[in-house]
């Protein structure tokens, strides 16, 4: 089997988003700072583009978190494989996600950062497919509501191919 890729968004699509994005974040931190938590690896490309056009002051952190089960399928089992440099203390905390889908893992992380203290905590998502919803997280920036297919491209892999494809593409298998 090969992989081709169907474009689902494009490159302009997605520029516009984040700075839709970008500016309605800019508007409800007016005045303050906001402190972006990049969840790798795949948001690594939209939390960039993100940063650069919200226009309060922006500090930035990263975390690595996984879950894993027998399978493919993610489970209630969450490990942090990269803790965050700097504790949130009263910091408006905006975590960044390319893609919201079953939400278990993205549960148990808001808890987690919840416990740490910060001012606010609010959720930010490239995607979101409420289809494979299977638990109750509140996502309060949505770029685009997707169908549930299996999506790659900025920043999001399959089998560590295509984060770099400025485009967000469906994933199909065709017979070689």
């Amino acid at each position: 089997m090969k992989e081709k890729i169907r474009i689902l968004l494009t490159e302009q699509e997605v520029n516009e988003e984040i700075a839709r994005m970008a500016a309605r974040i800019s508007e409800d931190y007016a005045g303050e700072n906001v402190h972006l938590i990049c969840v790798l690896k795949g948001s690594v490309f939209f939390t960039c583009e993100l940063a650069k056009r919200i226009t309060v002051p922006v500090t930035l952190d990263f975390m690595s978190v996984s879950s894993y089960g027998n399978g493919t399928e993610s489970c209630e089992n969450v490990r942090i494989n990269k803790d965050l440099d700097e504790p949130l203390d009263g910091k408006n905390v905006l975590v960044v996600e390319d893609i919201v889908d079953s939400g278990r893992t993205l549960s148990y992380l808001m808890d987690n950062l919840r416990s740490r203290n910060p001012r606010s905590l609010r959720l930010c998502t490239l995607l979101d497919k409420p289809d494979r919803r299977v638990t109750d997280i509140k996502v309060d920036y949505t770029g685009f509501v997707i169908p549930n297919e299996f999506v790659v491209g900025y920043g999001l892999d399959y089998a560590q191919k295509y984060r770099n494809l400025p485009f967000v593409g469906i994933v199909e298998f065709v017979e070689e």
